[in-house]
């Protein structure tokens, strides 16, 4: 069987919670023995990375991509005219569009596979000369389609509302209606989708309901798939004993990563310090905003603001316990699962734990209010038997529920429903 992979982001190294994800269902894919061919954005920094997915993959064909805020601007623009959500438009690259259509139309394409929810516009793509669906069959066929949903990504933006200035409110509002139609719209086009959580699946159900002409029977085609992580590759760590420091992390560029950091740097950390003033904190994130920069400035030898780091381990090492504030966001938090598989002691939020099968007190702290927050990180910074028995309870977790191999075999029934439908027969170009 012939898989066509596509992904917005080179997905190696898998140092971020959407790369994680992607690495690890590209190993799977490839280790049942299926013939996948990856199509992917990359930027420049990423290049270099190329050569290791081929060593996963079959075929890897590359898009350069170059993101701005003044090309930003013109797809807001532009998503105003068509009415499609401003992130489609932003991803919509007639490169892609051309290498994609090439693809389908010289090779038999079993199975589209769109990671993530800008891809699936390339799935959808028609040849204007047939005004048919490119890549057909002889008889008619075409391959069929898997939307892989890292989120409900409406639901994330219309969190991020909630926090938002007065004035921008309107406009993530807009942007979170257009999403909801629009993941509804391919929810019913594709002919499976994979969640990564419960209240996902429910949440792209409910963009279904927005698509005139579907109803709740459709959400047999949603498969919650949990994301997972490769607990034999990250082992636990050895902590010091007397550590005051606090660590968090998270790819910064992402506004609901930064926002959360930021809300925890702002409006809880200041609160530890007053009862705990050789309490530390350590920032990891690739491209932090510019505020950020200024936190150490505030808080002089407490505060560190690292950027990007390749290994780790040595600030795990260093920490007591690992913070993953969210206020918006959607999916699952690969940090906590790559926490409780490095046996650090965790605290989240509501939100920050959804789809995650940890139960709070045993195998992690949850707080919501900057006071409550506080004092749940001060108690694993003073109360060691606890932390000690959370990150253990937590490892265990991950290694029971959360490591991939485990875990994407739930994809196995949806692929093998797929490949009973594949015509077999000549593949012709269109």
């Amino acid at each position: 069987m012939h898989i066509l992979f596509l992904t917005q982001i080179i997905p190696y190294p898998p140092d971020a919670g959407p790369k994680v994800k992607t690495w690890h269902v590209l190993r799977y894919l490839a280790g049942k023995g299926y013939h996948v061919t990856l199509a992917s954005f990359v930027r420049p920094e990423e290049e270099r990375y190329v050569s290791a997915l081929r060593e996963v993959c079959d075929q890897v064909y590359t898009v350069p991509i170059q993101r701005s805020r003044v090309k930003d601007v013109g797809y807001w623009i532009r998503s105003n005219f068509t009415g499609r959500p401003f992130l489609i438009e932003r991803d919509d690259l007639v490169a892609m569009r051309n290498l994609v259509a090439q693809i389908i139309s010289r090779e038999q394409v079993d199975i589209i596979h769109a990671d993530q929810l800008t891809m699936t516009q390339f799935g959808l793509l028609e040849n204007p000369a047939h005004g048919k669906t490119a890549g057909e069959y002889k008889n008619g066929g075409s391959p069929s389609r898997i939307f892989d949903a890292h989120n409900a990504v409406w639901t994330i933006v219309e969190r991020m509302k909630e926090n938002a200035p007065w004035y921008l409110r309107p406009v993530a509002g807009l942007e979170a209606r257009r999403i909801k139609q629009y993941e509804g719209e391919i929810v019913s086009r594709f002919e499976h989708t994979l969640a990564v959580t419960e209240p996902d699946r429910v949440a792209l159900e409910a963009a279904l309901g927005t698509v005139s002409g579907n109803h709740a029977g459709h959400s047999t085609s949603i498969t919650v798939v949990p994301i997972a992580v490769d607990t034999q590759l990250l082992q636990p760590v050895k902590i010091l004993g007397s550590s005051k420091n606090i660590l968090t992390l998270g790819t910064l560029h992402y506004p609901p990563n930064a926002d959360g950091i930021r809300w925890f740097a702002n409006e809880v950390f200041p609160l530890i310090q007053s009862q705990l003033p050789d309490a530390t904190l350590t920032i990891i994130g690739k491209n932090p905003p510019a505020d950020f920069h200024q936190l150490p400035g505030k808080y002089p030898h407490a505060i560190e603001v690292t950027g990007y780091v390749e290994d780790l381990t040595p600030y795990f090492e260093q920490a007591a316990v690992m913070v993953i504030a969210v206020r918006a966001g959607g999916g699952m938090r690969v940090r906590i699962l790559e926490a409780f598989a490095r046996g650090m002691p965790v605290v989240t939020t509501t939100v920050g734990l959804e789809g995650i099968e940890a139960t709070p007190g045993e195998h992690v702290l949850v707080a919501d209010t900057p006071q409550d927050f506080a004092e749940s990180t001060l108690r694993l910074l003073d109360e060691p038997v606890l932390a000690k028995r959370l990150a253990e309870n937590g490892r265990k977790l991950a290694e029971e529920k959360y490591d991939w191999q485990v875990v994407l075999k739930h994809m196995d029934a949806v692929y093998e429903h797929l490949a009973e439908q594949i015509p077999r027969q000549e593949h012709v170009d269109v």
